[in-house]
């Protein structure tokens, strides 16, 4: 194959890269891919904020994050714990009432469209239904 040169851009993103291995590290823990990475660093520049946390010696910034993401984390529950207080049960059993009847009426539909398998004997036909549109069997 042969060896392609690659755009100077690239190439400055690379050793920028290698200065800062943590910028690598963001990319592997699967938080951001290379490209948008790429796209930053193109688009802001190397010294924008963007970078503060993933250059070298910023142990004091990401240990910051973590316990931001700490509290984020907490702050989360706690509006979850409230939303689930503050619901009334009554409203949400007639919603899941709606819904089940919603879902009754569209496998009835579905039932009534899918092919019969025998249509010589309707006695044969009723025996064989299943009980929902989707028949799973096991092998």
């Amino acid at each position: 194959m042969a060896n392609k040169k690659l755009h100077p851009s690239v190439e400055e993103f690379k050793a920028f890269v290698k200065e800062n291995p943590n910028v690598l590290k963001e990319a592997r823990s699967g938080k951001v891919t290379l490209q948008e990475l790429y796209e930053d660093w193109y688009l802001l520049g190397p010294n924008d904020a963007r970078w503060e946390g993933l250059l070298d010696g910023s142990t004091i910034n990401s240990t910051k994050k973590e316990e931001e993401t700490s509290s984020n984390r907490t702050v989360w529950m706690s509006n979850i714990v409230d939303t689930l207080k503050n619901m009334d049960q009554n409203q949400i059993q007639g919603y899941l009432a709606n819904l089940n009847q919603a879902l009754g009426t569209i496998q009835g539909v579905i039932f009534q469209f899918a092919p019969n398998s025998g249509s010589s004997g309707s006695s044969a036909s009723t025996e064989q239904k299943p009980s929902g549109p989707f028949s799973f069997r096991q092998d």
